[in-house]
């Protein structure tokens, strides 16, 4: 396998089993991650020894990748956010894919099925800025066209969840 692509996430990991005490450690760090372990345990049920080794292993298992700051994109001059799907002859996991995280402004990126190749989230300080990055998108060998979505406002914008998202309840919407 290429180096260049070892780290691109791949969703073929058998996932870990992960039992209620771990699901609620993951979501009690997902909310807080500077929580001491004996402020976790008192939160999930376990003492702050029982929570470390359980941190320990989710980690070791990869379920905790690591800890991270979020930052306010505003404060940091980078207020305009966008989705831009790229269109690409025969990208895949390739090299030329992954030239996109040399530009600092591409948050993610998603390979996809359907009408696109590529899904970028991509953060600037202004349309202009991203109208910069969209040209030097079109440098790059392969790329045929781009589609981007403005987006105007954020109503939800989450880590990853550690709860149990199947068998849930559907929840009533309230009447307009």
């Amino acid at each position: 396998m290429n180096s260049k692509t070892e780290d691109v996430q791949l969703n073929d990991r058998p996932a870990r089993s992960l039992d209620a005490f771990d699901r609620k450690i993951l979501g009690a760090l997902t909310e807080d991650a500077r929580l001491t372990y004996a402020e976790i345990g008192q939160a999930v049920g376990l003492s702050a020894p029982a929570v470390h080794e359980r941190v320990k292993r989710l980690k070791a298992a990869g379920a905790l990748i690591g800890t991270a700051a979020r930052i306010d994109a505003t404060s940091v001059g980078k207020p305009f956010l966008a989705f831009v799907h790229v269109d690409a002859d025969g990208w895949g996991k390739s090299q030329r894919m992954m030239k996109l995280k040399a530009f600092p402004e591409v948050e993610e990126i998603h390979s996809v099925a359907g009408d696109t190749c590529v899904v970028l989230k991509v953060r600037t300080a202004n349309a202009q800025a991203m109208e910069q990055f969209l040209s030097q998108l079109y440098v790059l060998p392969g790329v045929r066209g781009t589609r981007s979505f403005v987006v105007l406002s954020t109503y939800l914008e989450r880590p990853v969840q550690a709860g149990i998202t199947t068998n849930w309840p559907l929840i009533p919407l309230p009447p307009e």
